[in-house]
């Protein structure tokens, strides 16, 4: 007896995901109607638009199986590192004036996507091919230490072009989402922690002498003299002092309100009228919200680009704490899912992909609400699924699609071999007089 397919969809993956868009488009209306009260409905559905097109994408890619993944994977890795390239040649020198980076296709000053976008994805997939092969092909051999140093090789192999493309593209922010994922597959991979101790030793001894040299006026410069940005220096000087310099009636009001979650490294006040002013803008307002918020389309401050990378303080000042937890529990309840597909599944190949679209979301996560409330410095990150924007959109919902295929072939391999109970309808037999 064949199961429906209703009954091979994991609906318990879908509802998590399908509340945190609702939440979205919500939030975006919100944004918009006091931004551009104008434009509310073109760009409303504008991102409706994107999540059908996302929706209908993930669907189809919830019927790819193992195989067809397995072969697709070099030319989706071939084809994204070319689509990499169109920024740096297809650009908008308004829009690369305003954010620093050659991130986006524009052809006729027309905004049409992000590539780095889709390239997570596709470097999710290349990478769990590349381990997968290298543990195919040493299944026989001990795991040694130049073993794994091999393995590490062979991943950075396929890391450093896309790293690369980024640079050209001044997008740090992104390079810091494929680091995390490499990470993430290097844990789950077997390398040993004679390898990754030190690694990580050293990544946080770089980085705290970074900011050892970067909190000094002289440092800065020269980090600026060897190829460091300024609207990146900015970003990070406004994020280790993010208020400073406030200059309006509420001083004490908002210090008090955002003391705990925005005290950021030092002290709390720098440049608020300046550099700082989207963060600190965005950190008062998700102050102000308060536990129940002001309520349904009631924002009172000004927060450059909150229907994107800041859309997190719009839920915060309307729905306040309440709101705010609300979406992440549900950001946990989605990722407690995913977990639970990878370790219910025994196809290895799918495993690592869920691993790194896990290590995608979460990075995102943490660094968007991090950074709105002054943890940790703008990268320009969207919040996934939340955010308005068609390339994040589609391709979380694609990794969405990858996790679904997951769970519908598990389902389908339980099937088989007779693991799985059909649940048959219960035949009652009417008396016949």
């Amino acid at each position: 007896m064949k199961r429906s397919l209703d009954s091979r969809v994991d609906y318990s993956l879908i509802l998590p995901v399908f509340c945190l868009l609702v939440i979205g488009v919500v939030a975006i209306y919100i944004a918009v109607s006091h931004d551009y009260p104008q434009n509310i409905w073109p760009i409303l559905g504008q991102q409706l638009a994107w999540i059908v097109l996302g929706i209908i994408i993930s669907f189809v890619v919830m019927f790819f199986n193992t195989k067809f993944l397995w072969q697709a994977t070099p030319y989706l890795y071939a084809l994204g590192l070319v689509l990499m390239v169109l920024p740096l040649v297809f650009y908008n020198p308004n829009l690369v004036a305003a954010t620093g980076a050659k991130n986006w296709v524009s052809i006729g000053g027309v905004t049409l996507f992000q590539p780095s976008e889709f390239m997570k994805i596709s470097y999710i997939l290349i990478l769990a091919r590349v381990i997968v092969q290298f543990t195919q092909k040493h299944k026989e051999s001990e795991r040694t230490i130049p073993l794994d140093f091999l393995l590490i090789l062979w991943m950075i192999v396929f890391t450093l072009p896309v790293l690369g493309l980024l640079a050209l593209q001044s997008d740090l922010g992104t390079a810091l989402v494929f680091v995390a994922i490499f990470a993430g597959l290097v844990l789950l991979s077997g390398v040993s922690w004679k390898i990754i101790i030190p690694i990580f030793v050293t990544a946080v001894s770089g980085i705290t002498g970074f900011l050892a040299i970067f909190i000094t006026k002289d440092g800065r410069a020269f980090i600026h003299q060897i190829g460091m940005p300024t609207y990146q220096i900015n970003r990070i000087l406004a994020w280790l002092n993010p208020f400073d310099y406030a200059q309006t009636t509420t001083y004490q009001q908002a210090q008090g309100q955002i003391a705990i979650g925005s005290g950021g490294l030092f002290d709390p006040f720098t440049y608020a009228d300046g550099i700082a002013f989207q963060q600190t803008q965005g950190m008062i307002s998700i102050g102000t919200g308060g536990i129940y918020g002001k309520g349904f389309n009631h924002l009172d401050l000004n927060v450059p680009v909150r229907e994107s990378d800041m859309i997190f303080t719009v839920i915060a000042e309307d729905f306040g704490f309440i709101g705010s937890v609300l979406v992440i529990t549900l950001y946990l309840l989605l990722i407690y899912r995913m977990l639970k597909i990878t370790l219910k599944s025994n196809n290895q190949f799918y495993t690592y992909i869920s691993t790194g679209f896990i290590m995608m979301l979460l990075f995102h996560i943490f660094e968007n609400i991090g950074a709105v409330t002054g943890l940790l410095p703008l990268t320009g990150i969207p919040l996934p699924f939340i955010s308005q924007g068609g390339s994040a959109i589609i391709s979380n919902l694609i990794g969405v699609g990858l996790l679904l295929s997951m769970s519908y072939q598990t389902h389908l391999a339980e099937e088989k071999s007779g693991k799985t109970r059909f649940k048959r309808k219960k035949v009652v037999l009417k008396k016949v007089k």
